[in-house]
């Protein structure tokens, strides 16, 4: 295996956990975004009212994007393994 072919399944590798990753941190991002508005205006300041409906999201979004992370990766896996398979 050359440099190249170290730094192309390592680019590779930093965009499927990019691809994996990101939908999950979005959605809790926007949420959290939210809750903060919300206890701004309100003036609220209870540290559960942050934490359990983030948790709760978070969970339902990886519920939901479960099977695309899966495809993701077992493609990602596969092109791995095959250019093992062909000696690069």
């Amino acid at each position: 295996m050359e440099s190249s072919d170290a730094l192309d399944v390592a680019r590779e590798a930093i965009f499927v956990m990019l691809k994996i990753g990101a939908p999950v941190l979005l959605v809790a991002l926007v949420v959290g975004l939210a809750i903060s508005l919300v206890q701004a205006l309100t003036q609220m300041q209870e540290m559960t009212l942050s934490f359990v409906p983030k948790v709760v999201v978070v969970c339902g979004a990886l519920i939901l994007f479960l099977p695309f992370m899966l495809a993701t990766l077992a493609t990602f896996t596969e092109q791995l393994a095959a250019r093992i398979a062909g000696g690069g």
